[in-house]
């Protein structure tokens, strides 16, 4: 099955250690201090932690997403929770939408499932959905992180409710991750669901290269939270779309 299509359901309970509230918050004081305008557009939202969190901040939020899984679970959290946030399904490869935004954000690994020949339109597609002056902020899993820590590896997660287990392959240029879930039902057995899923290895200057030709101005390139990117498992573009 497709990435994500059983994964959706448990995709923030199995993150419960990032520390969401944190990572959230790196994002508020960031595009505060950058003046970034309240409307926005968090592109590969999943299931809609960001999204919920910057709303609750003041921000308009649109969440957008390849994954129906993923953005059925969002909606479901999003009026859960009381907030009126629209969602979209749309592939970040192909972005096009009906308005601009004054800032575009992309948390957790949304531009590693594009492929390094794709990157530069994507981030062109980015570009056309920003005001000018209009602020892009995207963040990677580091090649890194993908080389020394994912590949060629097993991930497990082991929970009362679900189990989680990933096989994750190097080739020469992406990681292959071969997602097995068991989910304990109503009658106490457990079912097997498996996906796939492909992350491709993006070099920081790589990124940096791709991000000026499709129009933006590089204003910092950070570690996660903010920290050193060098050695970082992940990697903050903070960028400034250039005035046409």
């Amino acid at each position: 099955m497709g990435a994500y299509d059983f994964l959706a359901e448990w995709f923030e309970t199995l993150n419960d250690d990032c520390d969401y509230a944190l990572w959230s918050q790196y994002f508020i004081n960031g595009l505060n201090s950058l003046h970034a305008g309240r409307k926005g557009l968090e592109l590969g939202c999943g299931s809609g932690y960001f999204c919920r969190a910057l709303a609750k901040c003041g921000f308009e939020m649109t969440g957008a997403d390849l994954s129906a899984p993923m953005l059925t679970k969002a909606v479901e959290k999003a009026r859960g929770e009381g907030l009126r946030i629209d969602f979209v399904q749309a592939d970040a490869a192909k972005l096009k939408t009906p308005e601009k935004y004054d800032f575009i954000i992309s948390p957790n690994d949304c531009y590693n499932y594009i492929p390094q020949s794709k990157l530069a339109l994507a981030f062109r597609c980015a570009a056309r959905s920003l005001k000018d002056g209009g602020i892009f902020w995207a963040d990677i899993s580091s090649a890194y992180k993908l080389r020394e820590k994912v590949a060629n590896t097993v991930c497990a997660d082991d929970r009362d409710e679900v189990t989680y287990l990933a096989f994750n392959t190097l080739y020469e240029n992406r990681v292959e991750m071969d997602v097995t879930l068991f989910v304990k039902g109503g009658d106490g057995r457990f079912d097997r669901y498996d996906e796939k899923h492909t992350q491709y290895i993006h070099e920081t200057q790589d990124v940096k290269d791709a991000l000026i030709e499709a129009g933006f101005e590089i204003l910092s390139v950070e570690g996660h939270l903010g920290k050193e990117a060098e050695g970082s498992e992940r990697v903050n573009f903070i960028c400034r779309k250039v005035k046409s």
